[in-house]
């Protein structure tokens, strides 16, 4: 059924709604692909909090007009669906992977951060591990000297209970890991697994003995 001037404006507005918070917008050809499978594509996206949508090209490049997504017109050409992502990977990785699994799905081009992705640098994003596996990751990392330190704690406890010379120093390998770690990742992440961190280092009930 044709779209009437109204529908239109309405799918122009609210492509552009979602372009102007996006960071990430990702093309890709769909044609052949069985409609029970693009219900799943949609349904995987939808779980990411990526906007997926078949779109016609023509309101596509009218909705881009004025965003940084503009660059992309030259690239909307064909049957295309769009991933439109505020996440910078989540797009680029939802469609790759379905990519993975369907010989039809074709990614044909992306923009990220105002450049230009070709199918190279779509793949590229899309394996760069998501925030959640980041949070994840850099959580296991700065929840290692919390242990450390308990066990050094415990230690020295007990060699003063006993008499002994405590421990020098807290093992400095962990502190060095995380903060590694820590630089390569996004500022705002460290900052989520650092509180998480503190909470857990709170429910372990670790202290430090009372000075003698």
């Amino acid at each position: 059924m044709p779209l009437n001037v109204e529908d239109k404006k309405a799918i122009v507005a609210d492509v552009g709604a979602q372009l102007a918070a996006a960071q990430t917008v990702v093309l890709a050809e769909y044609r052949g692909i069985p409609v029970g499978e693009l219900t799943t594509l949609r349904a995987n996206a939808r779980a990411q909090g990526v906007y997926l949508r078949v779109l016609k090209n023509t309101l596509a490049r009218r909705a881009a007009q004025g965003t940084q997504f503009e660059p992309l017109a030259d690239s909307m050409v064909g049957p295309l669906i769009y991933g439109i992502s505020v996440d910078p990977i989540a797009s680029a990785k939802v469609l790759q992977q379905f990519a993975k699994t369907q010989e039809h799905l074709v990614i044909k081009a992306g923009l990220y951060n105002g450049k230009m992705l070709d199918v190279n640098g779509v793949k590229a994003l899309a394996s760069i591990p998501s925030r959640d596996e980041l949070l994840s990751q850099l959580l296991g990392v700065m929840l290692a000297p919390v242990s450390a330190m308990a066990r050094v704690l415990g230690a020295v406890a007990a060699q003063k209970a006993a008499g002994a010379p405590a421990p020098a120093a807290v093992p400095v390998a962990a502190v060095a890991a995380t903060e590694a770690v820590a630089d390569a990742v996004p500022a705002e992440v460290v900052a989520e697994a650092a509180s998480a961190v503190e909470a857990a280092a709170d429910q372990s009930n670790v202290e430090p003995p009372a000075a003698e």
